[in-house]
């Protein structure tokens, strides 16, 4: 059976979330609702959805969110029962009403080939509910190292409400604790699938929720995400760099280059010197020096308007 998992805390979407679990097709889920201290109760909208579905509602003491996501989605697990099955999801995404039914018709392959970690096909909505990004989908198995590949060469995207994890595996190996759980679920997804593969349902969907109450969405923690991509490359670099070819390894450091571009300091141009060298070589980290002498003369040339200049005798020139 499946436990989906939802570490509330914002309640301007969340009955759209709830209406979705209704119109499940096939209702062999339970959900589990932990209230991260929020000030905003829930409790009038769980009464109307009483008896379409089962659930476990759990007000928390205290907020842990604010300082942990992660701690939060553990102990919204430990809410759980005996269910096989974990999907942490969030409380502003929706799923499509076959979700659960296109999991259980699928259910015997998945056991066949082993497979921790299931995801489904995404869209992308705003605030208004309108899709601003449509439907991603995967190939039926693909490892982890490849979805990464995939990801950061921005070929597609994830989420984490999108997936189902075996649950004995994110009890054993359990989420990592990364700033505001940005790339946790990246994390994730190579730990609890590797070596086996993530099977992909594209035939059912979640809308995922980008708006400005969600972190993705929120401009003013974007230097705690590039400090997050850091902190995810060096497990990437330092436990898992076996995994990935020298090809991989380049699309992971253009990813992480540019974090640092957002973020840079001493210490992270170290980091991304050492990185060079020690995961690519000595031509990639000259490479990747003159790649920073170019970015800090387009720099300057911005600051002496050189370019504005440029551009207004360009179209003087142009209309004559």
């Amino acid at each position: 059976m499946i436990a989906i998992v939802i570490p509330y805390y914002k309640l301007e979407f969340f009955e759209e979330t709830l209406q979705s679990l209704k119109n499940q097709t096939d209702k062999r889920f339970k959900v589990y609702i932990g209230n991260d201290s929020s000030p905003e109760d829930p409790q009038f909208l769980l009464d109307k959805f009483k008896g379409a579905f089962e659930y476990n509602y759990h007000i928390f003491d205290s907020n842990l969110g604010g300082t942990s996501l992660v701690k939060q989605w553990h102990r919204c697990i430990a809410l759980t029962e005996n269910e096989d099955w974990i999907m942490i999801l969030g409380d502003d995404d929706v799923l499509s009403d076959n979700v659960v039914e296109l999991f259980y018709k699928n259910e015997k392959e998945i056991k066949e080939k082993n497979v921790n970690v299931v995801r489904f096909a995404t869209k992308v909505i705003n605030e208004k509910g309108e899709v601003v990004l449509d439907k991603f989908t995967h190939p039926v198995l693909e490892n982890a190292q490849d979805f990464l590949t995939r990801k950061f060469s921005k070929k597609t995207r994830s989420s984490l409400s999108e997936h189902l994890f075996k649950k004995e595996i994110v009890e054993d190996k359990k989420f990592k604790d990364l700033h505001l759980a940005w790339h946790s679920d990246d994390l994730a997804i190579l730990e609890f699938s590797t070596p086996n593969f993530i099977y992909s349902i594209n035939d059912a969907h979640l809308l995922i929720r980008v708006s400005n109450l969600s972190i993705t969405g929120d401009a003013s923690t974007n230097d705690r995400k590039n400090w997050a991509t850091f902190q995810f490359c060096e497990i990437l670099f330092t436990e898992y760099s076996l995994l990935f070819t020298k090809f991989q390894k380049k699309i992971i450091l253009q990813k992480l280059e540019v974090a640092f571009l957002n973020i840079p300091s001493f210490a992270t141009y170290k980091t991304m010197i050492a990185y060079h060298f020690k995961q690519i070589g000595f031509i990639s980290a000259i490479q990747f020096q003159l790649r920073l002498i170019k970015y800090k003369i387009i720099l300057i040339l911005k600051k002496l308007k050189i370019f504005t200049a440029v551009y207004a005798v360009y179209a003087k020139i142009v209309k004559k």
